[in-house]
């Protein structure tokens, strides 16, 4: 006799709960109590049609004669720690045919950490490119010859945002032409070039144009960062991993902050701090050169042999054919035409759109950005002393919040965060405002402009 093992979940007469590996029913036996098992197996005995087979639990075993199945689903027993997939096979004349393979662990969920965090280089930079100018904005409006200028002041501010504008339009684009990690490296070329022109600019035109390089940088960066993340990730990690991207965004924002503390005794060093952004690009050129590549692109591409290597880099070799098998029912499940833009204004997306679109617009109108331009200038008119210090303190708050609704996020809905947010931004801004405006407040304006303004970044 040739026996052959399976292990197996679902449809053979019976039941299998998650997790516990109770059988909750056998046949007809319907109201048979539960019975723990473990090690569950199928002996087949290979011989002619109808033959019989055995289920065996511990040291127990159940015969059951079978000439057809439907197996729906494979699990793991408690000899593996591989989570089951749906498959689905059929037996005919005693035989299983076609048995899929168990899941084996392969690398731990953590191995794809440090390809994570060379991509999230790419979110500091959108973060510190966003928050440099805060504290450096007086400084280089000395040194540059428009201090007294508000129109060359606030283009120096809003032409990052203008690069940012299209570099998000061309950044999906270019990742599908180059893929990931290749068009890393390219958008690595505008943010170290603009970088060092602004750290080496004499006039506010070069300024401009530096500032514009890094805005088109960062916009590419804003659609592949998440992107990238996303397909190297694990599924047990992907959902915590989603809000890596806006965390290093914030540390980024932070870290540009904290930079500037040395502005008051040396009043050239915003060239340093703009030029300290060179290094995390060149970083994020070099660490890409080390990364594997997305096996979704990769195997949208059809490079197979090379969709097989990059998923061994990522998960080990044992998960390839299991994370292939998902590669290619993702590509079979996505049967529905990909949307244009026009389509976006059908009325079948018109509500979601309209809902997304709005959150963004009314984000943005909230008065975030001047939070983070134009911080250190507000603490400066409250007579607060040391207001880049006191601007650090309000980045700061920033990632303790972004970590906070990261946490619960999955638990207390979004919602109900949103709406909560909001309200509190409404609060805060009220209090801002309410401190520069009432003179029964202004003795306090200073510590309710710090206080206003945390709470709001909160």
């Amino acid at each position: 006799m040739q026996a052959s093992t399976y292990v197996v979940k679902g449809n053979l007469g019976f039941e299998v709960q998650n997790r516990k590996g109770a059988l909750a029913g056998l046949g007809g036996f319907r109201n048979s109590s539960p019975v723990l098992f473990s090690n569950l197996s199928f002996v087949n005995s290979n011989n002619e049609k109808g033959s019989s087979s055995k289920v065996r639990c511990g040291s127990a075993s159940v015969g059951i004669g079978f000439a057809k199945m439907g197996i729906d689903r494979v699990f793991k027993s408690s000899a593996s720690s591989a989570k089951y997939r749906s498959v689905k096979a059929q037996a005919s004349s005693g035989d299983l045919e076609d048995a899929v393979p168990i899941k084996y662990q392969g690398k731990s969920s953590s191995s794809v950490l440090p390809y994570v965090a060379v991509a999230c280089l790419g979110a500091i930079l959108f973060g510190y490119h966003l928050g440099v100018v805060n504290g450096a904005l007086e400084y280089l409006s000395a040194d540059l010859g428009i201090a007294g200028n508000a129109v060359l002041q606030g283009w120096v501010v809003s032409i990052l945002l203008a690069g940012a504008t299209v570099g998000s339009f061309t950044g999906g684009s270019l990742a599908d032409m180059f893929g990931r990690t290749k068009t890393f490296q390219l958008d690595a070329i505008p943010l170290a070039i603009g970088a060092y022109l602004c750290a080496t600019a004499q006039s506010v035109q070069t300024m401009m144009i530096g500032r514009l390089l890094c805005g088109i940088g960062i916009g590419i960066s804003s659609a592949l960062v998440p992107l990238y993340i996303s397909e190297i990730s694990p599924t047990e990690i992907r959902g915590a991993l989603g809000s890596v991207n806006q965390l290093f965004i914030c540390v980024g924002i932070l870290v540009a902050l904290l930079v500037g503390l040395p502005l008051a005794g040396n009043p050239l060093w915003w060239r340093t701090m703009f030029g300290i952004a060179i290094v995390p690009s060149v970083l994020l050129a070099l660490g890409m050169a080390m990364c594997p590549e997305s096996p979704r692109w990769l195997f949208q591409q059809g490079k197979i042999a090379e969709t097989e290597k990059s998923i061994a880099a990522l998960f080990g070799k044992e998960r390839v054919p299991e994370v292939m098998n998902d590669l290619r029912a993702a590509v079979q499940g996505s049967s529905e035409p990909e949307a244009g833009w026009l389509d976006l204004f059908s009325s079948r997306y018109r509500k979601v759109v309209s809902v997304g679109a709005a959150l963004f617009l009314f984000q943005q109108l909230a008065g975030i950005n001047a939070v983070v331009y134009y911080s250190t200038s507000v603490f400066r008119s409250a007579g607060i002393t040391s207001d880049v210090a006191a601007s650090a303190l309000v980045g700061a708050s920033n990632v303790l919040g972004t970590a906070v609704a990261s946490s619960l996020m999955d638990r207390q809905g979004r919602k109900s965060l949103l709406t909560i947010s909001f309200s509190g931004m409404a609060a805060s801004m009220l209090l801002l405002s309410l401190s520069f405006t009432w003179e029964i407040l202004a003795p306090y304006s200073g510590t309710l402009a710090v206080l206003g303004t945390v709470l709001y970044v909160l």
